[in-house]
């Protein structure tokens, strides 16, 4: 895998962990975590959300948004970073031990047992929000008038 590759499947993980539930998240975790040593203990802070008109026009501030961050370094060196939105640092915990053990040789094994769930849930959650949203779609339609 190039690091172009690896940068992308890690941000993808990262985002998916980022979005769970958080009870899910905990349900899922495994039993065995390694020890782990703080580089930044959960953090609560605010954060500009910044937006472009269009998406491609000119930046703007479109207002602040609570977030929690993590940073922890597991005994076999692996570095987990987790940002959350929200105040919950158990989540923001959990997000970054399961990126430091993405890291490792239980990728394959975390991967399984806790994304693959996670990018499940929220794919059906984006299926039926796409048909809640569909049963609301209005078809309009013209009559060409006599006239032109």
């Amino acid at each position: 895998m190039s690091p172009t590759e690896a940068t992308a499947d890690r941000q993808h993980w990262m985002g998916l962990l980022a979005r769970a539930e958080p009870a899910r998240l905990a349900a899922l975790m495994p039993a065995d975590l390694p020890a782990h040593d703080w580089l930044r203990p959960p953090e609560t802070g605010a954060v500009m959300v910044r937006g472009r008109a269009g998406g491609t026009g000119a930046p703007f501030n479109l207002g602040e948004m609570t977030l929690t961050r993590c940073a922890l370094r597991t005994a076999d060196g692996a570095v987990g970073m987790a940002h959350v939105q929200g105040r919950d640092r158990a989540h923001a915990t959990r997000a970054a031990q399961i990126d430091a053990l993405m890291q490792g040789p239980r990728a394959a094994e975390v991967r399984r047992a806790v994304l693959l769930p996670l990018a499940e849930a929220e794919a059906a959650a984006d299926r039926a929000r796409a048909g809640a949203a569909a049963a609301t779609k209005v078809e309009f339609f013209t009559l060409l008038r006599g006239e032109d």
